[in-house]
């Protein structure tokens, strides 16, 4: 074998390939496989037996040999869909260029390590948080289509169906085939269900079987069909087997339904129970509607009975009589402040008039003013005219306007400007005539 280096221009030939795939692979040695048996071959007369290993949570396998003795001694009979352990070598054939697994020990894997191994898994999606009831979608009240996994022409699709239709006429299905059991169980659920949780129209899907043993029901308890139903964004409703079962999808799908029975009752609203309902709210709201009425009509009659709103005026009839004599008090209070005002106006006007300037000037008083000054001065002294200033004097019925030739001081006053007493006044002193 060539260990040249590797280049365009020293290519390995396919011979060299497949005996350094062949070592890399028998350096793995012995291992430990799990997985369900498909497509056993045996062939009467030959030393070799073939079958398929398929991993149960995807679309992978790989081809198995052994000894027919090895299948002829197993406690369990090695049947298509059987889950077992295997203890091989792989090994790569380098003139076809295929790997397969040399068995040399295959132990089925019973009930009860089933049974512990749905237990583990169970105790890891809880300690995930994906069993949280706070995670359950609501199932819709009434969906407009209703996606269905079951098995083809099974007796859960047809319970489905029928009790769905026989409770609400129009209901619709999208109904998709797949095998319930076996290897292939869970890649076709898979792909139904990533199919309906992206249909737009699809409100409610619901994966249905009917019941069987542990082993035909361990498709729903599959790691990879659990974590895809928790993150579908429609609500799931597992309706897997009878009461008794209880595969993990029951704890993490949004509705579990004892039967597919239920899960069609549970999902699909009873169309003659509603109307019956609705028609027995009716009834119930009219017969409140009507006692309320009822009700009201005897409070508005208990309030119209009441005096008061029998007779609205009587509460004034009885204090129209206050009201009038309350009238009569004010005009009297008004009339008699008016005619003291009256009264006291025309006291103020006689007192006016007798000290008004009229009346002075009618007792022979005149004003003096000094009209060539501006504007015209009253005189109250000689002090404040001369000799040829012009003057008017205004005495009761008119005025005299005149020119001074002449001043002369009345002897009453000193030349300081302060009044004497004058001892005889004489008849037509003005201070006698006030």
């Amino acid at each position: 074998m060539s260990t040249s280096a590797n280049s365009a221009d020293n290519p390995w030939p396919v011979r060299t390939v497949n005996t350094k795939i062949a070592d890399w692979i028998h350096k793995l040695g012995q291992i430990w496989v799990e997985g369900q048996v498909t497509q056993i071959s045996r062939r009467p007369g030959t030393r070799t037996s073939f079958l398929t290993l398929r991993d149960p949570a995807a679309d992978i396998s790989v081809s198995v040999t052994c000894s027919p003795d090895l299948l002829a001694r197993s406690e369990v009979p090695i049947t298509d869909g059987a889950h077992v352990v295997m203890l091989g070598r792989p090994s790569f054939y380098t003139g076809r260029g295929t790997l397969s697994l040399r068995v040399t020990d295959i132990r089925p894997i019973g009930i009860g390590q089933l049974l512990l191994r749905i237990e583990r898994l169970r105790q890891l999606l809880a300690a995930e948080g994906l069993f949280d009831p706070r995670l359950k979608r609501p199932v819709p009240f009434l969906p407009r289509t209703i996606g269905l996994i079951s098995g083809r022409a099974s007796a859960a699709q047809r319970d489905v169906v029928s009790v769905a239709s026989a409770r609400w006429s129009s209901v619709r299905f999208d109904i998709r085939d797949a095998p319930v059991q076996g290897p292939t169980a869970v890649p076709r659920i898979l792909t139904h269900l990533a199919d309906l949780d992206a249909h737009p129209d699809v409100d409610v899907i619901i994966i249905a079987r009917g019941g069987g043993s542990v082993e035909d029901l361990l498709p729903f308890s599959d790691e990879a069909l659990l974590r895809a139903v928790s993150a579908c964004t429609t609500p799931v409703v597992s309706a897997i087997g009878h009461e008794p079962d209880n595969p993990l999808l029951d704890f993490i799908a949004d509705l579990r339904a004892a039967t597919p029975t239920d899960a069609a009752k549970r999902v699909v609203p009873d169309v003659a129970a509603e109307l019956a309902g609705i028609a027995a709210m009716r009834h119930r709201s009219a017969h409140a509607l009507r006692n309320w009425v009822h009700r009201e009509e005897r409070v508005l009659a208990g309030l119209r009975a009441r005096p008061v709103l029998a007779d609205p005026l009587s509460m004034i009839d009885r204090h129209a009589d206050q009201v009038e004599r309350l009238r009569a008090d004010a005009r009297r209070d008004i009339r008699r402040l008016v005619d003291a005002e009256e009264r006291r106006t025309e006291h103020l006007a006689a007192r006016l008039g007798s000290l008004g300037p009229a009346q002075t000037l009618a007792r022979g008083y005149a004003v003096v003013q000094r009209v060539d000054t501006d504007p015209a001065q009253i005189l109250t002294s000689v002090d404040e005219v001369t000799d040829g200033a012009a003057l008017r004097i205004r005495v009761a019925d008119g005025s005299v306007h005149t020119v001074v030739s002449g001043v002369e001081r009345s002897p009453q006053h000193h030349h300081d400007g302060t009044e004497t007493e004058q001892k005889n006044p004489g008849p037509n002193n003005p201070e006698e005539d006030q």
